[in-house]
C-alpha cells in the first residue's frame, strides 16, 4: 500500500481550498445574499438540510460521501479582494458598496454542520447535513456543499454496487482517471470507489493525497511499439541467490519457449517476437513486478511468450505476478490460462505458477460483473473504469438543500408534486434496529422531541404513506447525526480513506440482504414521528386556508 506522505494532509486542504473557492456557486446565491443584506435579515439565524429524494441505480441504500472536504471547505471559506471586485463587476450597478465590505469580512465562524458519518449506509429522504448559521452565509454554501457531497456520494454508492456485484473475495481496480469528467471528477471518483469497496487505484496522485494503494503495468503501446528481441537492453539479469554473474535472459527464454512450445503442442513459428521483446524488457526492468497484457496480437501467442518469460525468471529465483487480459471473452480465456498455468506447474515443479494473478479489464460494467459470478472463470482481479467513473445508468445523485427553519420558526416548501415537497423545522434523525442487529427504520424527528427508546413501542408515518401510522419497537436505537463543525473548527476529526472505506463495508454488513439486492429491493421505511407528522399537516392546512389572502384583503 502507497503510504501518504507526510504532508499529505496539508495537500488535502489545499486541493479543496483550490478546487472549491467561495466563487465556486451559482450567481443567484450572491443576489439573495444581498437581497437579505439589503433588507436587515441577512444575520438571521436559519437552519438548511441536505438530503436525496431517490436511492440511485434504482436500488435500495446509497453511501453518504463528501464530508471531509465540505469540513475543510467551511474552515477555508473566506472571499479574496479579488474575489469580491470581480463580484463587483458581475452584480448589478445598483448594489451598494458596503455590501461588498460584508463579503470580504464573510467567514463560517458562526455556521454549524451536523451530518451524518461519512461513509454510512443512507437512505432517499433522510436529512444527511444540517447546516446552521446567519441566512445570509448559509444561503451562499449551498451550491458548494452539494457540489461535494453529490458525485462523492453518487460514485461511492456505485463502486458498493460493483463491490456486491463481485463478490468479497476478488479485487477491483478502479482504473477510470482517463475517462472521468475532468480531472477533478477523476481524482474524486478514484478516492470514493475506494471508500466505497475497491481495493487499488491507477490513479497515482490519489494514491499520495490519500493512501490508497496504487497498481499498473503497462499499455498495449508498450506491447506494440517493440519489433524486434535487438531491441531488448539490457539483456541480462542477475540471479536472486546473489550469484555476481549475470545471466542471459534472452537466451534463458528461448530455451523456455521451446519447452513451453513442445509442451502444449503450440508452433513456435508463431510467436511474435516484437511481444516477446516487449515482455522480456519489462521484466528485466521489473523482474518482481512482472504482469503484462497478453492480448495485443492474441492471446494464445501472448500466453506462450509470457511463460517463457515467466519461466525464465522463475528460475532466477524471481516470482511474476501474472497477466492481464483486456479483450473476448474474459471468463473462457481466464480458465484457458489457468489451465496453461497449472500444466506448467506441474510438467515444471513450480508450483507458485499455480497461483498467478489473471487480471480481467475490458468495459466492465456491474451486469458483467455479476454475469462473473454465474460463469466458470479464473479471474482473480477486474479493473473497470467507464462505468464505475461516469455512473452511467444515473449521471446524478440529485440532492438538494433546502430551508426548514428561520428565526426559530419552521419552514416547508409545498409543491404540486408531493415529491418536491419539504419536511419543515429542526430535526434529529434516529435509526431503529431489529433484534437481529438490521436497521429496518430511519425515525426523522422534530429536535426538541425525546429520543426513541429501545424495547419502547412508538407510532410514526412512513413517508410512502400520507396518512396511515404503524408501531413500532426497536431492539436498538442509534442517533444518525453527529457535529461535524462548528465556530470556525472541526469538531469531529476526519477518517483517512482506509478507515472511511472500513466504516462503509461494517455499514453494508448490518444492512438486511432484501435491501443490497441489486435488482428489485425491497424498499427500506423512512418515517416521521407523530409530532412531526401533525407540525406537516397543520402547515399545509394553514397554506391553503391562506392561499387566497389577497383577495381576502
Amino acid at each position: 500500500m502507497a503510504a501518504p506522505s507526510s504532508n499529505t494532509c496539508g495537500a488535502m486542504e489545499r486541493s479543496v481550498r483550490e478546487r472549491v473557492p467561495p466563487l465556486l456557486t451559482d450567481l443567484y446565491q450572491f443576489t439573495m445574499a444581498y437581497a437579505y443584506w439589503r433588507a436587515g435579515r441577512h444575520q438571521e439565524p436559519a437552519v438548511f438540510e441536505l438530503f436525496f429524494r431517490d436511492n440511485p441505480f434504482g436500488g435500495g441504500f446509497s453511501l453518504f460521501a463528501g464530508l471531509h472536504d465540505c469540513m475543510l471547505f467551511l474552515r477555508s471559506f473566506r472571499f479574496t479582494d479579488e474575489d469580491v471586485e470581480f463580484l463587483r463587476s458581475v452584480l448589478p450597478p445598483v448594489t451598494d458598496p458596503a455590501f461588498f465590505k460584508f463579503l470580504r469580512e464573510l467567514d463560517c465562524s458562526a455556521v454549524t454542520l451536523r451530518s451524518v458519518p461519512e461513509g454510512t449506509v443512507v437512505f432517499a429522504r433522510v436529512p444527511l447535513m444540517e447546516v446552521s448559521g446567519p441566512l445570509a452565509v448559509v444561503q451562499l454554501l449551498e451550491t458548494s456543499l452539494l457540489c461535494l457531497v453529490n458525485y462523492a456520494s453518487l460514485v461511492c454508492s456505485n463502486a458498493a454496487r460493483f463491490r456486491l456485484a463481485a463478490g468479497p473475495e476478488r479485487k477491483l481496480l478502479e482504473m477510470g482517471l482517463r475517462r472521468a469528467q475532468g480531472p477533478d471528477g477523476g481524482l474524486t471518483a478514484s478516492r470514493y470507489t475506494y471508500i466505497g469497496g475497491f481495493d487499488l487505484t491507477s490513479n497515482v496522485q490519489a494514491g499520495f493525497l490519500f493512501g490508497i494503494p496504487v497498481a499498473g503495468t503497462m499499455a498495449h503501446s508498450y506491447v506494440t511499439s517493440f519489433t524486434s528481441l535487438e531491441e531488448v537492453w539490457p539483456q541480462t539479469l542477475v540471479a536472486v541467490n546473489g550469484d555476481p554473474d549475470p545471466v542471459d535472459i534472452i537466451s534463458l527464454t528461448k530455451g523456455w519457449l521451446s519447452r513451453v512450445c513442445e509442451l502444449l503442442e503450440a508452433q513456435p513459428g508463431k510467436i511474435r517476437e516484437g511481444e516477446l521483446a516487449a515482455f522480456l524488457s519489462y521484466a528485466i526492468a521489473y523482474p518482481q513486478n512482472f504482469l503484462p497484457v497478453i492480448d495485443s496480437y492474441s492471446v494464445g501467442c501472448g500466453l506462450l511468450n509470457f511463460c517463457a518469460v515467466a519461466l525464465a525468471l522463475c528460475e532466477l529465483g524471481y516470482q511474476p505476478v501474472g497477466v492481464r487480459l483486456d479483450s473476448g471473452d474474459l471468463c473462457r480465456q481466464s480458465v484457458d490460462v489457468r489451465r496453461v498455468f497449472r500444466l506448467c506447474s506441474e510438467h515444471f515443479s513450480i508450483p507458485a505458477f499455480d497461483s498467478l494473478t489473471i487480471v480481467g479489464t475490458n468495459n466492465i460494467s456491474e451486469e458483467s460483473m455479476a454475469e462473473l459470478n454465474k460463469k466458470e472463470n479464473e479471474i482473480s482481479v477486474v479493473g473497470v473504469g467507464t462505468h464505475l467513473v461516469t455512473c452511467t445508468k444515473q449521471p446524478s445523485l440529485g440532492c438538494v438543500y433546502k430551508l426548514v427553519e428561520v428565526r426559530g420558526n419552521p419552514r416547508m416548501k409545498i409543491s404540486e408534486d408531493p415529491e418536491k415537497s419539504t419536511v419543515p423545522g429542526r430535526k434529529s434523525v434516529y435509526r431503529l434496529i431489529d433484534a437481529e442487529g438490521h436497521p429496518f427504520l430511519d425515525l426523522v424527528s422534530l429536535a426538541v422531541e425525546s429520543p426513541p427508546e429501545a424495547g419502547v413501542p412508538l407510532s410514526c408515518y412512513p413517508l410512502a404513506c400520507d396518512k396511515s401510522s404503524v408501531s413500532v419497537t426497536p431492539a436498538q436505537v442509534t442517533c444518525l447525526r453527529q457535529e461535524a463543525y462548528s465556530k470556525g473548527q472541526v469538531t469531529h476529526p476526519p477518517c483517512s480513506a482506509a478507515e472511511t472505506r472500513a466504516k462503509v463495508q461494517s455499514s453494508l454488513q448490518t444492512l438486511h440482504p432484501r435491501h443490497k439486492k441489486l435488482q428489485k429491493p425491497d424498499s427500506y421505511t423512512v418515517a416521521l414521528s407523530k409530532q412531526l407528522h401533525n407540525l406537516v399537516t397543520e402547515i399545509r392546512r394553514g397554506s391553503t386556508n391562506n392561499s387566497n389572502f389577497l383577495l381576502a384583503n
